[in-house]
């Protein structure tokens, strides 16, 4: 189960889901972003599986592939199940009508005949997805086109970040049965976002069991500056304190940026993968301790998160830099304005002093 966390989230999201090539294993042609979507696909062989943002179709082609790995390409399940695996049981959502196109063949050449939306997620067409057992999907960075909020009359908390709208459809639409789950990738501002922002992690974390948070490292996206995580969440059978605690790994502080000339490897990920445990929580131990406070793997209970400013998720912890410097254009550019401040006003109290002795 590990290896398809792997697998699928060792996609590249530079480059942007999967490239189309038929002479090769789908798992092969998702170019490394690397991640763990792993567990949530312990149960995708009997149930449903989308990706509501599909892009090209590549997280559910990976999806498809570790079943038939796993299931020696279908021929150990019976003729109902092996037919529901090919045809029912991975689907998506595309917005873009040239990057849907590219779904369908995608999906073609992999042999998956589930059914692929050409529609907007966010519009009426996102209420009839429900009762999924699987979601794993990296919804579009941003805000709607010109700032107005979704069409979809049915959210609790409409607003007009793509992104927590994304989050909202995502545990909206996991069958309610206490096992069903989704991996998501998700930039840092959902997890500090305020108003809605909070409203709505406080809904995910009450309606779902928010077990899992991994810290992306930087440079794993052409946008410049976007920090991202993968969070991991099991939708509850009630809608109501279902989150006990919060596991989060840092694979961001003291670690390089990632882009082409450093490729993000399969080895980053070794140790998340043997702390995740499968997703078992009783098996989990923390890395981090008073002793090793650069431990990159840490809990934290509910009543911890919820006594946080704003309810934020945004946590960090490790001191470790290594000379790295993991700060934001706008944080620089800022210490730049205000040193070159300082500068200015160094000059102008050096050249009062010597205009004074002068005198």
């Amino acid at each position: 189960m590990c290896e398809i966390v792997y697998n699928i989230l060792i996609t590249n999201f530079t480059v942007h889901r999967c490239i189309i090539r038929s002479n090769a294993p789908s798992n092969l042609q998702m170019q490394p972003l690397g991640c763990i979507f792993v567990y949530a696909l312990n149960c995708i062989t009997f149930g449903t599986a989308i990706d509501p943002a599909c892009g090209t179709f590549g997280f559910m082609i990976s999806a498809s592939q570790y079943v038939r790995d796993n299931t020696d390409d279908f021929f150990s399940l019976d003729a109902d199940m092996a037919r529901f695996e090919k045809e029912e049981a991975f689907t998506g959502c595309e917005l873009v009508h040239d990057t849907h196109r590219l779904a369908l063949m995608n999906a073609m050449l992999h042999d998956i005949d589930g059914q692929i939306v050409l529609g907007d997620t966010l519009s009426n067409i996102g209420k009839s997805m429900k009762g999924y057992n699987l979601i794993l999907t990296n919804p579009p960075f941003g805000t709607k086109k010109g700032g107005e909020r979704a069409t979809r009359d049915d959210f609790t908390f409409p607003t007009s970040n793509k992104q927590l709208n994304f989050l909202q459809h995502i545990y909206r639409s996991l069958k309610t049965d206490g096992k069903s789950r989704a991996a998501v990738v998700l930039p840092d501002n959902v997890l500090f976002a305020d108003g809605d922002g909070e409203r709505i992690r406080k809904d995910l974390m009450d309606k779902c069991n928010l077990h899992t948070i991994l810290r992306l490292p930087t440079g794993i996206f052409y946008a410049q500056g976007v920090k991202t995580n993968v969070l991991f969440f099991t939708r509850g059978k009630t809608d109501k304190d279902n989150t006990k605690e919060v596991w989060i790994y840092d694979l961001r502080s003291d670690m390089p940026s990632f882009g082409k000339t450093n490729p993000l490897k399969k080895e980053h990920f070794d140790e998340f993968v043997k702390c995740y445990a499968d997703g078992d929580l009783s098996k989990r131990k923390e890395t981090y301790s008073e002793e090793n406070p650069n431990g990159r793997w840490r809990k934290f209970t509910i009543d911890e998160i919820m006594a946080r400013d704003k309810t934020s998720l945004d946590i960090t912890w490790m001191k470790i830099n290594n000379g790295a410097d993991d700060r934001t254009l706008a944080e620089l550019l800022q210490e730049i304005k205000e040193k070159s401040a300082n500068i200015v006003n160094a000059v102008a109290e050096l050249e009062k002093i010597i205009g004074e002795v002068d005198e």
